[in-house]
């Protein structure tokens, strides 16, 4: 499929903002736990996954209510920079030397610019592409994202490694470089959407409103569109099921590398694995998008989502050595990337494109939320049985759930 110049470009960012999002989930836990040497393997998981819900709580907070604001005409490219804006700045400040917890604190504020600027380009799907097209552009963005990040990240990795001993470099050194090169790479594959996009579907001002009365009205705006989700029973359902499902999702990526780390699988192994990861992820993504064209969406998330249930039990149960790891990281990139482009852009099909930000706002606040009880799940069994295993286990309970939503939702639609 040939793309537009805007569709083109919305893609970019996807490049552009998952060179950070592969950094977190491979290089930043590492570093973490290099700087936090006094916590032992379960303090490690513990730490790592209250950052991710304190970061995931204070984004699904946010969202709703700045996304009923960004749906006024020529709102959301204000907010969608702010965010990048503030995630960019505290990307490159995590290279300041500093201890444990003011690098977790960095991290959070870092992580929450990020999130938030991904609901805005989220919700920017509906105006740079069209109902029919939106599965195939909305894939493009995660499948390009995978591929795209790798670049940088090869570079951070080499850098890392290599420098040490061909560059004389320290290690700490090196790593702290690979929060500037991927800010750089971030800001550069974010530019062209800045200088192209333009907001097809807003609300209007009402005669004599103001910007300032808005943000008194939100309150009132964000009441009327829960009654007209809670009104749209398949969009209710599915919203519930994203809810659930999405969790194992996020909760695997965001905890994949602490947990390889907690059963002692060498850091090398680790990250070398999650970059196979993006390599599958590529192709897979595009042939989800496809598959869903051939199949229809939702049959091809729900595929997704029994993929997951087994991934986790392979997780909990048969990982234990590098090797096992390499095959998790293979099967996560078989069905990672389809799975959340394959949800945006149904979501996007299911709401009026006038409400865009506001909608996707309350479609962060279910899988930010989904985000803060996937980790805290993990990090609450793991504090009270000592055992990280049995933490991953109990994300499945959740995923499952989300897969008997969805299987409703498919025979309320009449899909078989």
């Amino acid at each position: 499929m040939k793309y537009t110049n805007l569709e083109r470009n919305w893609v970019m960012y996807d490049v552009g903002n998952s060179a950070l999002v592969l950094l977190n989930t491979s290089v930043v836990p590492i570093y973490f736990d290099a700087i936090n040497t006094a916590a032992n393997s379960a303090e490690l998981v513990t730490a790592w996954a209250n950052a991710q819900t304190v970061a995931s709580l204070v984004v699904a907070l946010l969202m709703p209510i700045l996304g009923s604001l960004a749906d006024f005409a020529g709102n959301k490219i204000k907010f969608f920079l702010g965010f990048f804006l503030t995630g960019l700045v505290l990307c490159l400040a995590q290279a300041i030397p500093m201890g444990a917890m003011p690098f977790l604190v960095v991290y959070v504020l870092c992580t929450i610019g990020l999130n938030s600027s991904m609901t805005f380009y989220d919700a920017m799907l509906p105006d740079v592409t069209t109902d029919e097209r939106m599965d195939s552009v909305s894939s493009s963005g995660y499948a390009w994202g995978y591929v795209g990040s790798c670049v940088p990240f090869i570079v951070c990795i080499a850098l890392i490694m290599l420098g040490p001993s061909m560059l004389g470099l320290d290690m700490m050194f090196a790593t702290r470089m690979s929060f500037i090169i991927t800010g750089v790479w971030w800001l550069l594959f974010t530019i062209p959407l800045l200088r192209t996009y333009k907001q097809r579907y807003a609300k209007e001002l009402a005669p004599g409103e103001t910007m300032a009365s808005t943000v008194a009205n939100t309150f009132r705006g964000l009441v009327a569109t829960m009654r007209r989700i809670a009104r749209d029973k398949a969009l209710l359902i599915f919203m519930i099921a994203f809810f659930f499902y999405i969790d194992g999702v996020h909760t695997v990526i965001s905890m994949a590398t602490t947990y390889g780390t907690s059963l002692g699988i060498d850091s090398t192994q680790l990250i070398l694995a999650l970059l196979v990861t993006q390599f599958v992820a590529f192709p897979s993504a595009i042939a989800y998008g496809r598959l869903a064209g051939r199949f229809g969406t939702l049959r091809m998330i729900i595929i997704a989502v029994a993929a997951y249930v087994a991934i986790v039990l392979f997780a909990a149960f048969f990982l234990k050595e590098a090797f096992e790891f390499w095959i998790l990281a293979i099967l996560v990139g078989m069905f990672q990337g389809g799975i959340q482009a394959l949800s945006r852009s149904y979501f996007g099909k299911l709401i009026p494109k006038e409400h865009a930000n506001e909608y996707y706002g309350f479609f962060d606040i279910f899988g930010r939320y989904a985000s803060v009880m996937g980790t805290l799940l993990v990090s609450v069994v793991t504090s009270l049985t000592g055992d990280p295993s049995l933490g991953v286990l109990s994300i499945g309970v959740l995923l499952v759930v989300g897969f008997v939503m969805l299987a409703k939702l498919s025979r309320m639609r009449g899909i078989a």
